[in-house]
Order: C-alpha cells, then sequence, then structure tokens
C-alpha cells in the first residue's frame, strides 16, 4: 500500500507510519548509504595497518578511533540531507500532502512518520558502527554513555530540522538534490569525514564547532573518552534545532 492509498482510505497516523516504514525498507538505496555505507566505510579505514596504531597527535589514540564517531554522524546527514528531502518534496509535487489534507489525518501525520523513519535509520547506523567498531577493530564503547545518547539524540533531530529546512525551500526533487547536495558536502566535512575534528588546525575546530554537526562531533568526541559532552556543544545543538524547526515551520507548504 503506497502513502496515497494510506491517503484515500483515511487511514491512521499508525497506518501512515506502518506504509512508509514498508515503502523505505523497498528502496535498497536509501538503505545502504544510510544503514551500511557509514560501516563499510569504517571497515575499510579500519583495514588500513597505519589507521589501527596509536597516534600520539591524536592523545594517543588510533585513528580508528576518532572515525567511529564520524560514521555514527554520517548516516544521520545522507539521511537528514538526501533522501528524506526528496520523499517529502517528491510527495508535494504528486498532490499526496495535498490530499491528505482532506482527510482526518493531517499532512503533519505524514511529515512526523518520514521523520521516525529517518530518525529511527539513522540511530540504528550508529549503533551498528559503534558495534562493529568495538567487534571488529576493538575501538571502546563511549564511556560517558549517558552524555553520548544525549549527544546522539540532539544530533538526530538536528539532521531532521536541517532536512525540514530543505524541503521547505525546495519546491519540486531536483532542487531538493541541489540543495541537499550542497549543504551535504560541508556538513560532511565539519562531521571529520575528511579530516577529523582533533587534527584541525585549532582555528578552523573552533569555527567547526559552531556548527550543528561540528558541535555533535565535539560532543561525540568527549562522551566517548568519558568526559560530558560540554553543555556549550549540546548548547550549539539546541540553539540549531530550535532555529532549523522555527525557519522549517514557517517556510514550509504542503502544496
Amino acid at each position: 500500500m503506497s502513502t496515497a492509498t494510506a491517503v484515500r482510505t483515511g487511514g491512521t497516523s499508525a497506518a501512515v507510519l506502518k506504509t512508509e516504514v514498508r515503502l523505505f525498507r523497498r528502496e535498497p538505496g536509501a538503505i545502504f548509504w544510510i544503514l551500511l555505507f557509514p560501516t563499510l566505510l569504517l571497515v575499510i579505514l579500519g583495514s588500513i595497518p597505519g589507521f589501527r596504531e596509536h597516534q600520539a597527535d591524536l592523545g594517543g589514540l588510533r585513528t580508528i578511533d576518532v572515525y567511529v564517531p564520524v560514521a555514527v554522524l554520517l548516516g544521520m546527514i545522507v539521511g537528514g540531507l538526501q533522501s528524506m528531502p526528496q520523499t517529502l518534496t517528491g510527495y508535494r509535487e504528486r498532490g499526496i500532502l495535498r490530499r491528505m489534507a482532506t482527510t482526518p489525518v493531517r499532512p503533519r501525520a505524514l511529515l512526523a512518520a518520514q521523520m521516525a523513519v529517518y530518525g529511527g535509520s539513522a540511530l540504528a547506523s550508529a549503533l551498528l558502527a559503534l558495534a562493529v567498531g568495538r567487534l571488529a577493530f576493538d575501538v571502546r564503547l563511549p564511556k560517558q554513555p549517558f552524555g553520548y545518547g544525549l549527544a546522539l539524540v540532539l544530533a538526530v533531530l538536528v539532521a531532521l530540522a536541517l532536512g525540514s529546512v530543505v524541503s521547505a525551500l525546495s519546491r519540486t526533487t531536483k532542487i531538493a538534490g541541489a540543495i541537499g547536495s550542497a549543504v551535504f558536502f560541508p556538513s560532511m566535512f565539519c562531521a571529520g569525514v575528511w579530516l577529523p575534528v582533533q587534527s584541525m588546525p585549532h582555528l578552523m575546530a573552533r569555527i567547526v564547532g559552531y556548527t550543528p554537526f561540528g558541535a555533535a562531533a565535539e560532543a561525540l568526541n568527549r562522551a566517548a573518552a568519558g568526559h560530558w559532552p560540554g553543555w556549550s556543544h549540546l548548547g550549539v545543538l539546541v540553539v540549531w534545532i530550535l532555529l532549523l524547526t522555527g525557519a522549517a515551520g514557517r517556510w514550509f507548504r504542503w502544496e
């Protein structure tokens, strides 16, 4: 059953969520890039002998150790900035959101279902990366699990909020893809995909720390090391979530 069918039959919010989960499972591309690619990248990097050696400039950590938080964030970035905006924009283009406005299930139910699907898949991707890092490369699990979990949830929320803004600004799926890509690569840089935050020059790391995924990377790194993520990093994430959510709510159009 498609989302359009669920709308026509007046399905409940639970039915919409169930339908969105089923549709997501039929998308091998989304499953690969969100759920599997971050862990695959981690496995490739961990297979490099030099990445499993302790580095003085990383505070005694190995390169593979600092790339686990990067892999954790990568699934969120892909889901929030690439997959969700194109899906929502496609629904708007095909008039599904407009038809939902005439049923007992409001369009917000679909938006909530999309966030649940992509947020859940991002969390599953993060847990998979943590598990593989631990089992395959002996990367220690976060020493501050509560702080790590809090930073993880905030990172997922900021990714979904940013994806909602991309959806709000995009009238077509092509525009959503273009805007998403324009934000995608800087977000990956700030998360440390090409250069871990620990290896960045001090000024660059400080600037990156004020971006959504730079702050998330810093918070995850601190929690992994056994420290509280830091109220400054958590505060940056909360501020971004509020700003992006407000912008998405102001600019989003159902038609």
